[in-house]
């Protein structure tokens, strides 16, 4: 707690911000880690706990902590002086203009980590994202397509072995987002059943070090989702005339 500083009155809540995290940066916490108590850290800055917890109010609207009621403040995204952050606001419903704007982000997202994935995935990085692919296809076969968990691992995989942390920190915001995409959405039950094909034969591009068409099967994974988005808009306005 010695690399805590005190800090003076002007524009606390910014000094206060500053200041944690140089103490996230000297301490070397990491995404998961516990920060000091809002009591310990109003004491060592020398500001009220009001302070310190209106500073913490911000990061937490930013993504970058998690109050647990009863257990504490944990960081959830890294952080320093030098890193400017910026919350991320999209449309949190599951009707089709929604869905399309979240399958829009993931579109861009998910074919430029695949092609840096290709390139960058040494030996020990593709068995990891083997493991996770394996564990999907098992899933998927052994629930009758109910592998969501399963393939959201699938996809981080990829996003941390694509080398850019950045992918990362906005996939965590938009967690619950893309998460609606695995809940049956629009009422479609094989939702998603047309992609899992695509899994493996992205997988191989990524093995094959092939950037361009690992970006190819990314696209074709995010074709076969919006036709499924489409499929059930249409079969909900036909319902609604019946």
């Amino acid at each position: 707690m010695s690399t805590l500083q005190s800090i003076r009155p002007t524009a606390r809540d910014d000094a206060v911000l500053n200041v944690l995290a140089d103490f996230v940066t000297v301490e070397g916490l990491q995404p998961g880690d516990r920060l000091p108590t809002e009591r310990v850290l109003s004491e060592r800055l020398k500001v009220s706990r009001t302070t310190v917890r209106e500073a913490l109010t911000r990061w937490e609207g930013l993504g970058l902590v998690e109050r647990r009621q009863g257990s504490g403040t944990y960081l959830k995204a890294a952080v320093s002086r030098d890193m400017f952050h910026l919350p991320l606001t999209f449309a949190s419903g599951n009707d089709f203009e929604s869905l399309m704007q979240t399958l829009e982000i993931r579109r861009a997202l998910e074919a430029e980590a695949a092609a840096l994935c290709a390139q960058r995935a040494g030996p020990k990085e593709i068995a990891f994202i083997r493991e996770k692919l394996d564990v999907m296809e098992e899933s998927f076969h052994a629930h009758a397509g109910m592998s969501s968990e399963e393939d959201w691992d699938f996809h981080l995989a990829i996003y941390s072995v694509s080398g850019n942390p950045l992918f990362g920190q906005i996939i965590s915001a938009m967690h619950e987002a893309f998460h609606r995409f695995w809940e049956h959405p629009l009422g479609v039950r094989d939702f998603g059943h047309a992609s899992f094909p695509y899994h493996r034969t992205l997988y191989d591009r990524i093995v094959a070090h092939d950037a361009e068409g690992a970006r190819a099967e990314a696209l074709k994974l995010i074709a076969t989702v919006e036709d499924d988005l489409r499929r059930g808009a249409a079969n909900l306005k036909l319902a609604d005339i019946r």
